[in-house]
């Protein structure tokens, strides 16, 4: 009952959590890897290394991740560090008050994030994945870092040490309605330090810890979608049953 009310107040902040990570900044279609088991698993340790530090996903238990493959001994060895159970919930150590004393709030809950980030421009998978690769370097926040997706964000930038740093790339370009003043138009990035992963490689560790949210808001995803498939060809098989059958007892009736 307590996790389910959890789940509910996470759902019903979704919404809010939207509007205040609103930006025009075009977002980049995250790679289709729901079905790659060896992402998804990738995905896993990911989270769990740089994500559980700050963040819950209170409505996951690690032994969930049995579904994409991990045994016991798996999830044992290489995804619980602090003590934690495999039937345990994923919850990080961090208390709520020290996590408000440093980032100036309590950071969100990331069971259900990828569908709750979802919005007119894209998926929520789209904007995790635009997010965590617009990150910047900016002296004049609290934590250094600033996002292209998320301008102004609390969240310092966890990965940077696989990304590397980087700076945005601007230009001045005139007002074309009023020559006397000019705009700063961005460009793109420049690396400044590199990371531990080339540019390719980060794309492509960053699509896999993307993969694994968006199944962790929804595990049973695709059972449902291969269901599904199975309904409609059973409704198609009866629909077509009783289209036959009907046709013979009027044909004997006339």
């Amino acid at each position: 009952m307590k996790l389910l009310k959890k789940l509910i107040a996470v759902l019903a902040f979704a919404p809010a959590m939207v509007l205040a990570s609103g930006g025009t900044f075009p977002l980049d279609h995250a790679p289709d890897r729901s079905t790659d088991m060896a992402a998804l698993q990738n995905g896993a340790k990911l989270f769990v290394n740089y994500c559980l530090n700050c963040h819950s996903a209170s409505a996951m238990r690690y032994n969930r991740l049995k579904d994409i493959g991990l045994t016991d001994d798996q999830i044992k060895q290489n995804l619980l560090f602090t003590g934690e159970k495999v039937g345990d919930l994923m919850k990080t150590t961090m208390s709520a008050k020290d996590a408000k004393e440093w980032f100036g709030a309590v950071p969100p809950d990331l069971s259900v994030i990828a569908r709750a980030k979802a919005s007119g421009d894209g998926t929520g998978a789209d904007w995790i994945y635009t997010y965590l690769r617009t990150y910047y370097k900016d002296d004049s926040r609290p934590t250094g870092w600033n996002n292209k997706v998320f301008p102004n964000v609390g969240m310092p930038h966890v990965l940077w040490e696989l990304q590397g740093v980087q700076a945005e790339k601007v230009v001045e370009e005139k007002d074309p309605h009023d020559p006397s003043k000019t705009t700063h138009k961005f460009v793109g990035f420049e690396q400044l330090k590199p990371g531990t992963l080339s540019k390719i490689e980060y794309d492509n560790a960053v699509g896999d810890l993307v993969a694994y949210m968006q199944w962790m808001g929804e595990p049973a995803q695709s059972t449902r979608k291969r269901l599904g498939v199975w309904v409609l060809l059973f409704l198609a098989t009866l629909a077509t049953l009783a289209w036959r059958l009907n046709a013979s007892y009027w044909k004997e009736v006339k």
